[in-house]
């Protein structure tokens, strides 16, 4: 069953930051000229570098634009988590995740909004490894890792998703309500395969659509080896789990029918 008809006006992206002096003012004007209407929220995490005020100079000349000040880095999933509930208690009814490096498109942002009507989507996932994405400027070792940790994470977890570890998507309102924000703890890397992988659980439907990813021009990524690594435990750890559960319901349920 399709979810209420959602509009660009009624959509916010969490834009996370941790240095981005470099990037902000960028993304932030492309995001708005391929879509006017949509809310920003910056997430910073006290940067060291002044990419907070530059947040709160955008913020005072642009209506559609607000800061979020947090106390220091805590990692991705916590600042967006942080930023779900802003946007939540401010009303908005779409969720967007989106980097400030310019990995992710605005381009292709309107791609992921359509997809929530015209597929009928709780979640939408924009999708480097689907027909029609791809990546621009990787090193072969990059995507081969990407590749390798997606195949992995759907080995463990039971998930046909092809991209659970990209960070460019939307949620609906009612999804993040959904899926109980309280109980997420993941905050690094693992935060993305952890939230696709409650919405799966949950029923929601999750739908991939093709982007084009670009590796960022300026600034430090944030990515590491160990970050990666500890993703795919965590990984291994949810599908263990996962696998116990069922094969626990099972048992009860077949212990019921022989009772009876």
């Amino acid at each position: 069953m399709k979810g209420p008809h959602v509009t660009a006006a009624q959509t916010l992206v969490i834009i996370p930051t941790y240095n981005e002096s470099e990037n902000l003012e960028r993304i932030v004007a492309r995001l708005h000229e391929h879509n006017p209407e949509v809310h920003v929220l910056v997430a910073d995490d006290n940067s060291p570098d002044g990419t907070g005020e530059i947040a709160d100079k955008l913020a005072a000349e642009d209506g559609r634009v607000q800061v979020l000040h947090r106390k220091g880095k805590e990692g991705l999933g916590a600042a967006y988590l942080a930023g779900f509930r802003w946007g939540l208690d401010a009303g908005y009814q779409v969720l967007v995740e989106m980097d400030a490096d310019g990995s992710h498109r605005p381009e292709d942002l309107p791609k992921l909004l359509a997809a929530l009507d015209e597929q009928g989507a709780d979640l939408v996932l924009g999708s480097r490894w689907v027909s029609g994405g791809r990546v621009v400027n990787w090193p072969k070792s990059r995507e081969v890792l990407s590749r390798g940790g997606n195949l992995y994470v759907r080995l463990a977890t039971g998930m046909k998703l092809r991209d659970a570890t990209g960070g460019f998507r939307a949620f609906r309102r009612a999804t993040l309500e959904g899926l109980g924000l309280d109980g997420v703890e993941s905050a690094g890397y693992c935060f993305q395969v952890d939230m696709a992988r409650r919405a799966v659980r949950a029923g929601f439907r999750v739908v991939e659509v093709p982007i084009t990813f670009v590796e960022r021009e300026f600034g430090v990524s944030k990515m590491s080896g160990n970050i990666v690594v500890e993703a795919l435990w965590r990984a291994t750890v949810w599908g263990v789990q996962d696998r116990t559960a069922k094969l626990t319901r099972r048992g009860a349920k077949n212990n019921k029918a022989k009772n009876n």
